[in-house]
């Protein structure tokens, strides 16, 4: 059984943006998000109305009550409005599985698989970019001066003044030298600090530069690891093309897998493959497995009932729902169909046996178990004449020969006892 490879992982996600870019321009994605954005609106003027209540005097009370009991109402009448727009959308994805790809070439070019050049994000270096600034020069004090007491004069010289001058001058030689000794003291120690932190910082750049250089290193590795796979990604991708040339089988079974996950489907409708190729014969087997029924929802529309304050659903009656699903059903098997041939332009498919079921707990013993809804076969050349725009589903498949499922909404198993040949063997 085929997986998923790398090229189709690749391709999946590339094809995926442009298909949901498709589904994005349709008018119902369009009143899907702006009755989203209404809903949300009206919300946001309800909160607003029910805090400007919450803030309002005694006199303006009544009023902002009643204007937030309106924007309640607004903002409920627009949440049904939504519900009722991702309703629709829904709806119009499952009517439209069939017509959906009827536009869109399912061929894959694989050359546009192929790495042109690399894109390598540019170096980040981060703080590592910026060098530690060095700290700031020291602010030294100012260099005591000494002072020398002034010379007696007069009389106080006369009488033992130049005894106590000198001891003055002593007196203000000693003050000045401890002062000056404290100074050299504390410049010594602003000295050694500077010079201790401006190690310390020269230290910590000199780590920063050897951390950049191992980030720069990472980097280039990093750049280098991206140029070899993508180096290796364009070998394997030319060694599939010159298989898939040649017709390997596998190369074969991989371009399937690379058409198959880029079919997009809605998300509440997600469908699921395996295949096989047999070369000798050049047919496909294919397993295709859709959700069971209650994918399809069981409501109509909602709507708001002020009375109850409530959002309530109406009922989408059974008959429609069980012809919705069932048309969900065939559409997937033609659709299947349309993609493989389509991509396949150099025609090494000639036929597909296609089944396509669902899962289920058998009620009879508790287990899981598959039910096949569509067991189908086609040849190129006949499927090849059909007008899908103009088909109906149902019709088509049983023009086929298919065997079908009398009711697929119940889970009631296609009879596969006989087989299915394609028509004009």
């Amino acid at each position: 059984m085929a997986r998923r490879g790398f090229f189709a992982e690749l391709n999946y996600q590339a094809q995926q943006a442009e298909k949901r870019r498709r589904q994005q321009a349709a008018a119902a994605y369009r009143a899907q998000v702006a009755a989203q954005r209404e809903a949300e609106r009206a919300y946001k003027a309800y909160q607003r109305a029910a805090a400007a209540a919450a803030r309002a005097s005694a006199a303006e009370h009544a009023e902002a009550q009643r204007l937030a009991a309106r924007m309640h109402v607004e903002a409920r009448t627009a949440e049904a409005e939504a519900m009722n727009a991702d309703l629709a959308q829904l709806f119009e994805d499952l009517d439209g599985l069939l017509a959906s790809t009827l536009d869109v070439d399912d061929y894959v070019d694989l050359e546009s698989l192929r790495i042109r050049s690399v894109e390598h994000p540019p170096f980040d270096a981060g703080p590592l970019s910026r060098p530690v600034p060095p700290p700031p020069p020291p602010v030294y004090p100012p260099e005591p001066q000494y002072q020398e007491p002034a010379a007696p004069t007069g009389l106080s010289g006369a009488f033992g003044g130049k005894k106590r001058y000198e001891e003055a001058i002593a007196q203000a030689r000693a003050t000045h030298e401890t002062a000056h000794r404290a100074w050299r003291e504390h410049c010594a120690r602003m000295h050694a600090g500077y010079s201790a932190e401006l190690e310390r910082r020269r230290k910590a750049d000199q780590d920063r530069v050897q951390k950049l250089d191992a980030a720069e290193e990472i980097y280039r590795q990093e750049c280098r690891q991206r140029e070899v796979e993508a180096e290796a990604h364009n070998q394997n991708l030319s060694q599939f093309i010159n298989n898939l040339a040649f017709d390997v089988e596998s190369a074969i079974r991989d371009y399937v897998a690379v058409v198959l996950s880029n079919s997009v489907y809605p998300d509440a409708f997600s469908v699921t493959y395996e295949h096989s190729f047999d070369i000798s014969s050049r047919e496909l087997t294919l397993q295709v497995t859709v959700p069971d029924p209650s994918a399809i929802p069981a409501v109509r529309g909602y709507r708001y009932v002020k009375a109850k304050d409530e959002i309530v659903p109406t009922a989408l009656p059974a008959k429609e729902r069980k012809e919705r699903y069932a048309n969900a059903v065939w559409q997937v098997a033609l659709r299947t169909l349309h993609e493989i041939f389509e991509a396949d332009r150099a025609a090494k498919i000639r036929s597909i046996a296609l089944s396509v079921s669902t899962d289920r707990t058998a009620p009879a013993t508790g287990r899981p178990e598959e039910v096949p809804l569509v067991v189908a076969a086609a040849d190129r050349d006949t499927f090849g004449t059909f007008d899908l725009a103009h088909v109906v589903p149902h019709a088509t498949l049983v023009h086929l020969g298919a065997t079908l499922s009398k009711s697929p909404f119940d889970l009631t198993p296609a009879d596969t006892s006989a087989g299915v040949r394609i028509r004009g063997r």
